[in-house]
């Protein structure tokens, strides 16, 4: 265990798992437990459950599955020692000490953020203190403020080729350290290490706690990339995290704004707007639709006014969509970014911008006369197909129809036409969505496929009888030596289904207060969803003493039976005995 039993049980007891899911994601109450839709995958309906009487949750969408430290290690990506410091953290309980191996993945972790601590300080202080002022003269001409560059802890990158890596080596960071959390890299001709951030004006990247995770880094001139961002470490996924939300989620608003970079953002926080925060340097992903959704109903999309800033914002119409957010559209005449309309025009002007925002539905049957000259039949004919195709994936009938009234007054369409175009398109969409349903049964069903325990897929019954077993196991721990002798673990067919086995075993055996948060360092979040899941897709089943015993004959009547011919005389001999008896 990379803590102890006590202290883990401790540890989930001062963090109920409802109320600190609630802080992520609004839980509804039904019945006995709380459901919402899932925060690990894009659903509209709800399937994921928390279980308050087991301290656990369970996806039935997607599979996620675990306890309160499950939920905090995906929430936040972490690994199972950060999970468990953070929520000591959150209940003011401080962690005992562990052993090397659970602990070598953290101490990484904190090295990096350690790391790029240090180099944001480093940037910084470049940027007041050094003799080039090229740096500090930028966000001076951006009109940011000395209190925002303090706020945001901007930097400044010299041309050296490695004054932050004989920096960090000299506070003890090997250069493999240095290369890991992306601050450094290697030649290929002369294999020294060479600072990655060189002539550029930094924004460090800081997650939902504090620690800074990475960096973004601007050119000074027109050398390529403009924009460097950190790559992928041990602390930093760029699809997974936002720039700013560690300042927009203490926001009051209900809303968030979405800027396209780093200096929209800054701008807009600068204005008065602490809801503020922008991807990094990619389009917005599902995971990061996700993260929004826990902080706000609504997201205002204020995107470029060019080309690509149009269709990136198409995109995530969608993926907020997909999370169940509203989504509106900012406008900005006169501009092409936030930044620029608020220099030009003022906090307020823009603060008027944002409360007459356009909703994603306008937006989108704006966007469907691109390319078309409506004076002519041919364009009258495409253009009913694009607006036929945006009204028909509006979900509720009853706003449906006010879209196709004010649609079809505004180019002249008789609303009939509109609406049988409209009909039919919805009967074709619901066509088509039943029949690739049907053919993902099929395919399912011909090539059923199980990636945590993918022997349950040969082994049906077997696996079955084994899950019945883990789960009368998982409701009644004290009897779990009674459990042990009916059904002992090399009985079990299924390797996966055999660990859970003997690990739920072992904890059962040896602690006075059993939970699945005893195990929880030995399984991977997936396979602890694995686990969770044949607790709560049995919740209802009746398992009895008589139960245990036919599952354990099933278990055993496997291992008596040969699986092929391949067997020697005595075992032959052996198994004509046993039927005679």
């Amino acid at each position: 265990m990379a803590v102890n039993d006590e202290f883990t049980m401790a540890l989930r007891n001062a963090n109920p798992i409802d109320t600190v899911i609630n802080s992520y994601v609004q839980l509804k109450k039904r019945g006995r437990t709380f459901v919402c839709n899932c925060p690990f995958h894009s659903e509209k309906t709800p399937s994921f459950t928390v279980f308050p009487d087991t301290q656990s949750f369970y996806c039935f969408g997607c599979g996620a599955g675990g306890d309160v430290i499950t939920f905090i290690m995906k929430a936040e990506n972490l690994d199972f020692m950060d999970a468990v410091r953070l929520l000591a953290e959150r209940s003011g309980m401080e962690v005992p000490e562990r052993n090397k191996k659970s602990s070598d993945n953290a101490h990484k972790r904190t090295r990096i953020y350690e790391m790029n601590r240090l180099a944001a300080n480093f940037f910084y202080k470049n940027l007041l203190n050094s003799s080039d002022r090229s740096g500090l003269n930028y966000f001076i001409e951006r009109r940011l403020s000395p209190q925002t560059i303090k706020k945001y802890g901007l930097g400044y990158a010299s041309n050296s080729w490695d004054e932050l890596c004989r920096m960090l080596i000299s506070k003890g960071y090997s250069e493999n350290e240095i290369a890991d959390a992306w601050l450094g890299g290697r030649s290929q001709k002369t294999g020294k290490l060479f600072d990655m951030f060189r002539n550029r004006v930094m924004f460090p990247i800081v997650d939902m706690r504090g620690n800074v995770i990475g960096f973004g880094g601007r050119v000074l001139d027109d050398s390529k990339p403009k924009y460097l961002n950190t790559s992928k470490t041990l602390v930093f996924d760029k699809g997974s995290n936002l720039f700013s939300m560690n300042f927009a989620k203490n926001s009051d608003s209900k809303q968030i704004i979405l800027c396209e970079g780093y200096m929209d953002v800054i701008a807009v926080n600068q204005a008065g707007f602490e809801n503020v925060t922008a991807t990094l340097g990619t389009a917005i992903t599902p995971n990061q639709a996700r993260l929004i959704s826990h902080y706000a109903d609504e997201v205002i999309i204020a995107y470029d006014s060019d080309g690509a800033g149009q269709a990136a914002t198409r995109k995530a119409i969608s993926h907020f969509s997909d999370v169940g957010l509203q989504t509106r559209i900012l406008r900005m005449e006169g501009a092409k970014d936030p930044d620029e309309y608020i220099k030009k025009f003022g906090a307020q002007r823009f603060r008027m911008l944002i409360e007459k925002s356009h909703d994603a539905n306008n937006f989108l049957l704006d966007r469907c006369e691109t390319d078309l000259d409506i004076e002519t039949e041919a364009g009258k004919v495409e253009l009913l197909k694009r607006v036929s195709k945006v009204l028909a994936d509006i979900p509720t009938a009853l706003e449906r129809e006010v879209y196709i009234s004010r649609t079809a007054k505004k180019y002249d369409f008789s609303v009939d036409v509109l609406k049988t175009h409209i009909d039919s398109l919805i009967r074709k969409n619901n066509y088509n969505q039943k029949n690739n349903q049907w053919r993902t049964i099929k395919t399912q069903t011909a090539m059923p496929r199980d990636d945590i325990n993918p022997e349950a897929v040969k082994f049906k019954k077997e696996a079955k009888a084994e899950e019945t077993i883990i789960c009368l196991l998982l409701r009644h721990p004290e009897d779990a030596a009674k459990i042990r002798t009916a059904a002992p673990p090399d009985t079990f067919v299924t390797a996966f289904n055999k660990k859970a086995y003997e690990a739920i075993l072992s904890a059962a055996e040896t602690s006075d207060k059993f939970s699945l948060s005893l195990i929880g360092d030995e399984f991977s979040p997936d396979e602890l969803g694995k686990i969770y899941g044949i607790q709560a897709k049995n919740r209802e089943m009746t398992i009895t003493s008589a139960s245990l015993a036919d599952c354990a004959e099933v278990l055993r009547h496997h291992k008596d039976t040969p699986t092929d011919g391949n067997i020697s005389d005595d075992e032959l001999i052996n198994m004509f005995q046993s039927k005679k008896h």
